[in-house]
């Protein structure tokens, strides 16, 4: 693995550790390497200079929201009332549990947020009285999922 311009550039060799590690990321380093014919202390330095270049960021464990009873996704544009309440709404965000993922954005919102509930009751109660209560936030729109048809990374 070598850096130009800010950019990893991958050979093979890391990029099929990286495939393995995408399909399963509980995968043994001596595991990934009798798949691939190296020595564990090659996929293990591989592995840390991957790590080094913040091209591996972490592995987690990934729950359905599904079978803890959140059947509910929705996308909801933030409209704030200045640009500068941004980092005040984002701390008040952090503070919702079902508020997964929130993006400053371009366009008619300031931030965009996904948020899991557990029916259209629980949504709305979300937005009336945490999402719209917070300072700065004077209107949002919202989108229901009805199902998500792709869930994956960028391919290497």
């Amino acid at each position: 693995m070598k850096k130009q311009d800010k950019q990893a550039v991958l050979d093979g060799i890391d990029k099929a550790i990286l495939r393995v590690l995408m399909q399963n990321a509980r995968t043994p380093v001596q595991e990934i390497a009798r798949q691939l014919d190296l020595s564990g202390s090659a996929v293990h330095q591989r592995l840390k200079k991957l790590e080094d270049v913040n091209l591996i960021t972490g592995s987690y464990l990934k729950l359905n929201p599904a079978s803890l009873g959140y059947s509910t996704t929705a996308y909801i544009g933030v409209y704030l009332d200045k640009a500068m309440r941004n980092p005040e709404a984002v701390a008040q965000l952090k503070k919702i549990p079902e508020v997964v993922e929130c993006h400053y954005t371009t366009g008619n919102w300031s931030i965009l947020i996904k948020i899991l509930c557990k029916n259209n009751e629980h949504l709305m109660q979300l937005l009336n009285h945490k999402i719209q209560s917070i300072d700065g936030v004077s209107r949002t729109e919202t989108f229901i999922s009805l199902h998500q048809q792709i869930d994956r990374q960028i391919n290497i």
